[in-house]
């Protein structure tokens, strides 16, 4: 375990590890590639203060002090520091990965699963307080503030430890055939795990729609006023919103543990998936 943790900071490994799951290590910055850096980094600066405002609208209004809203601002800070993730992940692509140490590297790529994460536990939790709103389940009791907070940091506590899984040893250093090629310091497993993960979330969370859109139709839907199905029409599109622009990087994910190393050239291009994916923050 030693001998592991201390290839951390070695510079040669991230080299070593791009070496060989990439067909070539040419990173050199072209116009088009400063152009395309240019665009991202000015929409990850409006997905900055796109959301900043949302969160600043939350706090400031006492109308937006309930459940539903206090959660739709947790989903706005979780697209803010993605937003953020977005930056420093572009600022320190091409030329200045194969610079970077290990832990530099997983700290990269981590704040990205860890925003990620965030984004999926609001969306369930987006879910599970539509369904409880429309079945008018007494789920927070008098202490509902506290009970929303408990979950929004239990969500924030669960990305932080599955983002993290890397840089505490799930990692392929030193097991160069068990690496992925998208992400070349990160073993398939992990990969996989986190895939399979997000997607029985969003199973979940699409399942939790359905079951409300059925109380609804039901002869029961007098329990739905105009402005709760105003809302649950929107945050419905947030969630179709985040599927559609996440899928295809889903899909490069799993193919990439399908395929044995330098067999599936779009791999190479998966950076274009995860640039449509940050979209979902804009969107948003």
């Amino acid at each position: 375990m030693g001998s592991l943790y201390s290839e951390y900071l070695s510079p040669s490994k991230v080299r070593e590890h791009y070496n060989y799951t990439k067909e070539t290590l040419d990173t050199q910055e072209t116009p088009s590639r400063q152009v395309a850096l240019a665009i991202i980094i000015i929409l990850c600066f409006a997905i900055v203060v796109e959301n900043l405002l949302v969160l600043i609208a939350v706090a400031r209004n006492s109308k937006f002090h309930s459940a539903m809203y206090l959660f739709l601002g947790n989903l706005a800070a979780s697209d803010l520091l993605a937003g953020v993730a977005f930056v420093a992940n572009t600022l320190l692509s091409g030329p200045v990965t194969l610079g970077l140490t290990p832990v530099q590297w997983f700290a990269r790529e981590g704040s990205a699963f860890i925003t990620l994460s965030a984004s999926v536990f609001s969306l369930l939790a987006i879910a599970i307080e539509r369904h409880v709103a429309i079945a008018k389940v007494k789920l927070y009791g008098s202490d509902k503030s506290c009970r929303m907070l408990l979950l929004i940091a239990a969500s924030w506590l669960i990305s932080l430890a599955l983002g993290g899984l890397p840089i505490l040893g799930w990692n392929c250093l030193g097991h160069l055939e068990a690496c992925s090629t998208v992400l070349p310091l990160y073993t398939k497993h992990y990969v996989l795990c986190v895939v399979t993960i997000f997607s029985v979330i969003l199973l979940a969370i699409v399942a939790l729609y359905v079951r409300i859109y059925c109380v609804v139709r039901s002869s029961h839907a007098d329990v739905a006023g105009p402005q709760t199905l105003a809302l649950l029409k929107t945050v419905t599109i947030v969630l179709g919103v985040f599927i559609v622009c996440w899928l295809p990087a889903f899909s490069i994910l799993l193919l990439d543990y399908a395929c044995p190393v330098r067999s599936c050239p779009v791999l190479y291009k998966a950076h274009y998936f995860f640039a449509f994916a940050t979209l979902n923050s804009l969107l948003n």
